[in-house]
């Protein structure tokens, strides 16, 4: 429930434990700034050895606290948090924040101590944030748990870190922006409430319209999902994940203590779950102010409305690059331009209304665009002249901003001179960016989020018929606990989820294998069946094109005899015969099991094409049709199963069934760690697809 989380964010009073009188003390600050914020509750120091701190009765205990107080905030020595945690439960309260590090993060008797904390946590039914953490800060209720200097201006962004000295990064950056925020919470070790916990909250707070989060790692990815995909299709949610290279998810294992997972399934999972993805800490912010101010752009057409080409150039290649495109105004428009510009101005996109453009040339020239059918969105780009006003254009563009029910945001190519135009804009709701390419950024990445919200009203979680749970149990039962399952073994499993297998039988003769051959019917292949050879091709395993008896016998021969001299301690176990498959596109649908998010399904050209391309893209199940879908055509495979060349249309939907099945399997048994069928082999339109190979690896 996230109810419990309310007296972090609005308490009714607020226990410093260990507050120090000393000003270079964290502790010092954080009452500090309880005293100097708007808090209307009580607050109330707790230190046996202070009568008062910067005018406040301090308490010896926390039971000497008065009533009301539902918030604890603990500021001592890690080895003194537990004795101080219990005194907390004792005393009734149900929200305590653990400011203090010296836990998980440090090492084994760190952890242990962590440990110990939840658990007493768990006992008196306390919710925990920390420890090593900076706290929390409100701007509506005025509560401020932080030592941090400085207090952001109140707006609707809803930030939330894994780092604590992000938190405090960011308020220093924001301070002269006009960039406002709802609150801030800071993480630390996330032992006990999560980052998922606070999106959960943040999405039935009133005053957060948009949550911006800085992330190092998840545990659980599947519950993160399954919450993000919910609260998306309320709320915006603009995510930056750190820890993507190997030495990044060093760095961060170092600093909180979090497990990273592989950056590959966290870019499926934030697709999945319509989170807003971003490079840097100001591309989470310059689309996060976007998001709080403006509406979704309805397509992808952007009018530029600029005072010089060079920016506008600019602009015009980061749309391109991010999904939008220059909006062909209609010949109305382009009069209306020309009767009210500069006779050298260009009126076709981008506007251009050349350097000596006026306060008014830009009201006319947005007021106009934005009343064209065929304009979704704008970008009104200023470059600096010495006789304008940079803050009476930027109040202009406001005005024009809210008569208008699209998406506008602004350019102004600057710094000092600027500054107030940037608050003028801010204050009237229209995001102001120092470089045109970033208003590209932000304008595909809400676009973006806007597709995704519109096909999420459309599609659901698919159930899949003609799946025997007991018979794939079976099969994993008879590979008598094997860690790596072959072709053969792996058959059985794929056919009890529904996926479809080229006719096949294991034998263990060379007159077997020609009985086999008869009944499957020619031409057929042979394959090498053994637990220690699951790379047939490379061992030498496989025969191929065998049309009669004879060469059947004989392959079978020569194959065991061959792979005698050259694998001598290979086992051999006996050989699958199986049809020769016709002509088709060869892809490989796998999974493999992530730490944090479970089964990350991969899809891609298969065969000898998927290391020579790498051509993949990943979901993590469980998956819509939709995400399945999307999935495929991210891949240049996709283009060429849509008909590439004249070529006909591939069965796209066999394949995103099996990759649902697929999927399916991997959620029903967490056992199996990997499982590919590499080639699947894809027909025409309406005929279906073979898997020719697998193979799966087991815990």
């Amino acid at each position: 429930m996230t109810s419990d989380l309310a007296p972090f964010f609005a308490p009714k009073g607020v226990a410093l434990i260990g507050t120090s009188a000393s000003p270079n003390k964290l502790s010092f600050g954080i009452l500090r700034n309880m005293v100097e914020a708007n808090y209307r509750g009580g607050v109330y120091p707790v230190n046996p050895r202070y009568q008062e701190v910067l005018g406040k009765p301090c308490y010896p205990d926390v039971a000497s606290v008065p009533d009301p107080v539902d918030l604890a905030v603990i500021a001592l020595p890690a080895p003194m948090v537990l004795e101080a945690l219990e005194a907390c439960g004792l005393r009734g309260i149900r929200a305590v924040i653990i400011i203090s590090g010296g836990f998980r993060e440090v090492g084994k008797e760190g952890a242990e101590l962590e440990k110990q904390c939840v658990e007493l946590a768990h006992r008196f039914n306390m919710r925990l944030i920390g420890p090593n953490c900076v706290g929390i800060m409100d701007l509506y209720s005025g509560v401020n748990t932080t030592f941090i200097r400085g207090i952001p201006p109140k707006g609707h962004i809803g930030f939330l870190s894994q780092s604590g000295a992000i938190c405090g990064a960011v308020v220093d950056y924001v301070m002269d922006k006009g960039i406002g925020f709802s609150n801030f919470t800071s993480m630390g070790n996330m032992a006990d409430v999560n980052e998922t916990d606070i999106i959960e909250y943040l999405a039935q707070d009133i005053n957060t319209k948009v949550i911006a989060a800085y992330l190092e790692g998840l545990e659980n990815g599947q519950r993160f999902m399954e919450v993000a995909r919910r609260v998306s299709c309320q709320k915006p949610i603009v995510m930056l994940k750190v820890g993507r290279t190997a030495a990044g998810a060093r760095a961060v294992s170092s600093h909180t203590g979090s497990l990273a997972g592989s950056y590959t399934a966290y870019d499926a999972a934030f697709r999945q779950s319509g989170v807003i993805q971003v490079d840097s800490a100001a591309e989470l912010f310059d689309v996060a102010i976007a998001l709080v101010h403006q509406p979704i752009p309805k397509g992808n057409r952007v009018v530029l409305i600029t005072n010089s080409g060079g920016p506008a150039a600019l602009a015009s290649d980061s749309l391109a690059a991010n999904g939008m495109m220059l909006a062909d105004l209609q010949a109305e428009t382009q009069s209306l331009l020309r009767s009210q510009l500069n006779p050298a101005a260009q009126v076709a996109n981008p506007v251009d209304m050349l350097g000596g453009a006026e306060p008014s040339d830009y009201a006319h020239a947005l007021e106009y665009c934005l009343k064209d059918d065929n304009v979704d969105a704008a970008i009104a780009i200023l470059t600096p002249q010495a006789l304008v006003n940079p803050a009476d254009v930027g109040k202009v563009i406001g005005e024009a901003a809210i008569k208008s029910d699209k998406t506008v945001v602004a350019s102004f190519v600057g710094g000092v001179s600027v500054g107030e135009a940037r608050m003028t804009l801010h204050g009237m709701g229209v995001p102001m960016y120092t470089f045109p390419e970033q208003a590209g950024f932000v304008l595909g990445a809400m676009y973006r989020y806007g597709q995704w919200c519109g096909k999420q009203k459309k599609d659901d979680y698919p159930r899949l018929d003609k799946i025997d749970r007991d018979a794939a149990l079976q099969a994993l039962r008879a590979a008598d606990n094997c860690k790596a399952l072959g072709e053969a073994q792996t058959r059985p499993l794929l056919a009890a989820y529904g996926l479809p297998l080229i006719p096949g039988e294991v034998v263990s003769s060379s007159a077997d294998a020609v009985k086999a051959a008869r009944r499957i019917g020619y031409p057929v292949v042979l394959k090498i069946v053994s637990s220690d050879l699951l790379h047939k091709s490379e061992a030498g395993g496989i025969r191929l094109n065998l049309t009669n008896d004879r060469a059947v016998q004989a392959a079978y021969e020569e194959m065991f005899e061959s792979l005698r001299r050259t694998h001598p301690q290979a086992k051999l176990e006996g050989a699958l015969v199986e049809k020769m498959a016709p002509r088709g596109h060869e892809l490989i649908v796998g999974m493999r099991r992530d730490p944090a998010f479970g089964p990350l399904v991969m899809f891609g050209l298969g065969g000898i094409y998927v290391e020579l391309f790498g051509d993949v893209a990943f979901r993590v199940a469980p998956m819509t049709r939709q995400d399945a879908y999307e999935m495929i055509y991210q891949t240049k495979a996709g283009k060429l199963l849509s008909g590439l060349r004249g070529q006909p249309p591939a069965d796209i939907d066999m394949v995103v069934d099996c990759i649902l099945r697929l999927g399916q399997l991997a959620l029903d048994f967490p056992q199996i760690e990997e499982i590919e069928m590499n080639p699947l082999l894809v027909f025409e339109r309406g005929k279906g697809a073979i898997a020719l190979d697998a193979r799966a690896i087991c815990r």
